[in-house]
């Protein structure tokens, strides 16, 4: 991937973690250990999202030696039925918890880190527990994250606030691409012309 490209990737992450400090900062002081999504409570689900952010400084701390995933959809899919759904939940409560008494201020502070890391960053191999991935592969499974957990907190707060385009379309490339990796492309492609209403999963 040239430089411009990394660049683009870059933007697209900073636009959807702009876009999830907004949607935080518009959570109630009163609505925190409501309803988020599933069994987690809204701080939950903002904790897991803010995963997105910390595992990009995490894993930039972390180079590795071999590419052992090829692309954003490879990273996708080699983590298909991966982990224990109590473990994952319990890592998102975790992960709220951690945000602390003022979680709007800790979220931004999550954001300043990933971008301070990101700032003037080359392109390389990370390692992450699913094999190596260069940093501009590795980029859009985050934004990919913050879109769609973006739209689980909007409707959990009821609020109104689209999606950036670019977030948008970064992540919607990313389905589609896991889609065909996966073996469902097929019926992703059914689904979005309104052929089926068969559901695809891609996480």
């Amino acid at each position: 991937m040239d430089d411009s490209s990394l660049s683009q990737t870059i933007a697209d992450f900073r636009s959807g973690a702009d876009h999830f400090v907004r949607l935080v900062d518009m959570i109630d002081d009163n609505r925190w250990d409501g309803p988020g999504l599933g069994d987690w409570s809204l701080r939950s689900l903002v904790g897991h999202t803010g995963r997105s952010l910390t595992t990009v400084v995490t894993y930039l701390a972390e180079s590795a030696s071999t590419i052992d995933l090829d692309s954003t959809a490879a990273y996708y899919a080699s983590i298909q039925g991966y982990g224990d759904p109590a473990s994952v939940l319990q890592r998102g409560v975790d992960a709220g918890l951690a945000l602390g008494d003022d979680p709007r201020s800790s979220v931004k502070a999550l954001r300043a880190r990933a971008l301070d890391e990101l700032d003037g960053v080359d392109d390389r191999p990370l390692a992450t527990p699913f094999g190596g991935i260069m940093l501009s592969h590795y980029l859009p499974t985050r934004t990919f994250e913050l879109a769609v957990h973006g739209l689980d907190i909007s409707r959990a707060i009821g609020a109104d606030v689209a999606l950036p385009a670019s977030v948008l379309a970064s992540a919607l490339s990313t389905a589609a691409a896991t889609a065909a990796r996966t073996g469902q492309g097929e019926q992703a492609l059914l689904t979005l012309t309104g052929r089926s209403s068969e559901p695809i999963s891609v996480v």
